[in-house]
């Protein structure tokens, strides 16, 4: 299993890019940014520098959605940073959350996302791509061929199906091993269904940690169960908390007390939307405690079929996480 870090773009620059060596150093394979560019800043700017400064780490938007830039702009940028970086730029994408809502927009729908994966995927590669009646083929006449790895972050049965048979990875917002491998099969079998090979096929469990006290860690992360609160309460919007099946009730009973949600406030430790997250919700939903504990959630992330671990990694005190990470963690994961 490899290891990752995301960055949600409010801390300094230049320390997002000591950080990312750090973690570089400390033998973590990925960098993510969390892409809602009126929220955080532009996290391809900084993305950037990190590339920069680094010489193995991969990078890429965990994750960015067809709505907020026009597709041959991104497919630009995107291409852009590969070169840049020696081929280390991989896209996470989904329907769009954060970055649409603040804006007073709803989240795209399945079908679009996937139109823009193949749409970007084959501008980055060179080919040439009609994506808009109303538009001419787009072709980039410097593009060298690069094939773009995709990851799709998904919760509802549509989405993990689309994730399966059109993407390379699996972004699941949680560290809860029965729920991980949950999602992940469903993925894995639409693929399997659709004829695909899926021995390549990777799976990222992403969320916060804490290695120390469990009274500050719950304090810390309580802002993460919140936050995927809003993709659970769109499914079962959808589907209904009764929805054949579709949805396990270990997933929706935790949001029964939400009341709302600020999205100015999204991934905010101290954000006051906060109440109705429980304490077992966010022992389950994220990795708290000792080392120990830590090496042991990770194990059974590992059997239940996660290829990465990401850390979101805005919780405070980043430079200790990587460094306990670094010194106690990683070794049991080395092959």
């Amino acid at each position: 299993m490899e290891f990752a870090i995301t960055f949600k773009g409010d801390i300094n620059p230049k320390r997002t890019v000591a950080l990312a060596r750090q973690a570089e150093l400390a033998g973590f394979t990925y960098a993510w940014f969390f892409d809602s560019h009126v929220l955080w800043r532009e996290c391809y700017v900084t993305m950037a520098m990190c590339m920069e400064h680094t010489e193995t780490m991969r990078f890429g938007p965990c994750v960015t959605n067809p709505g907020v830039r026009e597709w041959s702009v991104a497919a630009s940028m995107f291409a852009t940073l590969a070169q840049q970086s020696g081929g280390r730029f991989d896209m996470g994408v989904g329907r769009g959350d954060s970055s649409r809502r603040v804006l007073g927009k709803k989240p795209l729908n399945i079908e679009t996302m996937v139109e823009f994966n193949n749409a970007v995927k084959g501008m980055i590669r060179g080919d040439e791509v009609k994506y808009d009646d109303d538009q001419a083929t787009v072709q980039i006449p410097w593009a060298d061929g690069y094939e773009l790895p995709v990851w799709i972050a998904a919760y509802g049965p549509k989405a993990l199906a689309g994730a399966g048979t059109t993407g390379d990875g699996l972004i699941i917002q949680l560290a809860d091993p029965w729920l991980v491998k949950w999602f992940g099969d469903q993925a894995v079998n639409a693929g399997k269904a659709a004829g695909r090979d899926m021995s390549k096929f990777k799976i990222m469990s992403a969320a916060p940690v804490w290695v120390g006290d469990i009274e500050k860690a719950r304090a810390v992360t309580r802002w993460f169960p919140a936050m995927v609160g809003n993709h659970v309460a769109d499914i079962v919007e959808k589907y209904g908390k009764d929805g054949g099946g579709d949805i396990p009730q270990r997933l929706t009973d935790y949001i029964e007390g939400r009341k709302g949600y600020d999205y100015r406030h999204h991934a905010d430790k101290d954000a006051d939307h906060l109440g109705f997250i429980k304490n077992d919700i966010i022992d389950g939903f994220g990795i708290l405690g000792s080392v120990e504990q830590h090496v042991e959630k990770l194990k059974q992330l590992e059997a239940a079929g996660v290829t990465q671990f990401n850390i979101y990694l805005m919780c405070g005190e980043e430079e200790r996480i990587v460094a306990e990470y670094a010194e106690h963690i990683l070794p049991h994961f080395k092959k």
